[in-house]
Order: structure tokens, then C-alpha cells, then sequence
């Protein structure tokens, strides 16, 4: 079968195709698929029939991978992952800090001030319990560590609940949260 100007030829003993660009003698010239300029004898190449160069463009790449794209089973949205730790967050946060307690408090001393701040804890723990809300975070600030031991000193008569540093990212060294235990009844 003689090779002409345009066929599109495959390569014998490497897997190479192309369309005839050039002839010269025994030497013919094809351009690949991917645009290279590659010389070979007349005997190294075969002309590919019309037949299947239909059948290539019926069932060309593009062709074939909208196929598998239909045949495949579509992936499951990836939802943000949520730690456990993050699951639980503490329900409840009570800001103890005097100026969230009290509109003015330039007059008061430090005793009643203190005294403000722990009247507030007792509240809201005695609710939560009473509501059955599981985790407090209560917000006391670093300071010089007065109401955090005060606070621990409350905690620790009660005893249905255990308490701990809170999230050290999400409130720094300032806070203490408190786990109530559900089934048990308080002293």
C-alpha cells in the first residue's frame, strides 16, 4: 500500500503515530500527535485504515472519558471534619469579670467586688443544674489568681461536678470549666 501526503500511519515496533508530512525518497517525515517531526524509512510505517480511524474518532479520549464520567459512582461531598473535643463545646460561658457584673464599681472594695463575682457563679451554676446544661466555662481572667481559687474552693463543695482548665486556645489561661454530672443529686 503506498503512503501519501496526509495519511495518518503508525510506527512499526514502537508506539508512535502521526500524519505523513513529508516524503523524500524512502524517507517520509510524520508529525506525532504531540507535534514532533520524526523521520522514518517507508518500511517502518503502515498506513491506518479509514475504517479505524473512524472507529478512533467515535471513540476518541474525550469520548471515552465523558464515558467512565458517566459510569462512575459520583464522590461524597467531603464535610469539614469536626473534632470531638470541638463537638462538645461548653454550652454556656459566664463573663466573671466586674464589668460585665455591675454598671459601676468604682466604689466598691475589693471584698465586695469578690463577693459580686462568686454570687454570680453560685447563680448560674445552681441554674445550669437545675436546667440540666452539662458544661459552664466560667471566665475569670488571670489576675492575680484571688477568684480562680475561690472559685475552685466553690467548685470543689459540689459533688456532682469536676472542673478544669478550659480551652487554653480559645480562652488563654483566664477561664475554668466546669462538667456537671447529670444522674448524681448535689449536696
Amino acid at each position: 500500500m503506498a503512503i501519501n501526503l496526509g495519511d495518518y500511519v503508525l510506527v512499526l515496533d514502537e508506539d508512535l503515530s502521526g500524519v505523513v508530512n513529508n516524503i523524500k525518497g524512502d524517507t517520509i517525515s510524520i508529525e506525532t500527535e504531540d507535534g514532533f517531526l520524526l523521520d522514518f524509512r517507508a518500511n517502518e510505517l503502515v498506513v491506518k485504515d479509514k475504517k479505524e480511524s473512524m472507529a478512533t474518532q467515535i471513540f476518541s479520549k474525550s469520548s471515552i472519558d465523558a464515558v467512565v464520567s458517566e459510569k462512575e459512582v459520583p464522590k461524597r461531598k467531603n464535610q469539614p471534619k469536626v473534632k470531638a473535643k470541638d463537638r462538645y463545646e461548653p454550652t454556656m460561658e459566664v463573663d466573671l469579670h466586674i464589668h460585665h457584673l455591675a454598671k459601676s464599681y468604682k466604689g466598691m472594695s475589693n471584698h465586695e467586688m469578690l463577693t459580686l463575682q462568686l454570687d454570680t457563679a453560685v447563680h448560674k451554676l445552681e441554674f445550669a443544674i437545675n436546667k440540666r446544661i452539662q458544661k459552664i466555662v466560667f471566665i475569670h481572667g488571670v489576675g492575680e489568681g484571688v477568684l480562680k481559687m475561690e472559685l475552685e474552693y466553690l467548685f470543689g463543695r459540689y459533688n456532682n461536678i469536676k472542673f478544669y482548665d478550659a480551652n487554653y486556645q480559645k480562652y488563654g489561661l483566664g477561664a475554668t470549666e466546669v462538667y456537671i454530672y447529670q444522674k448524681t443529686s448535689n449536696n
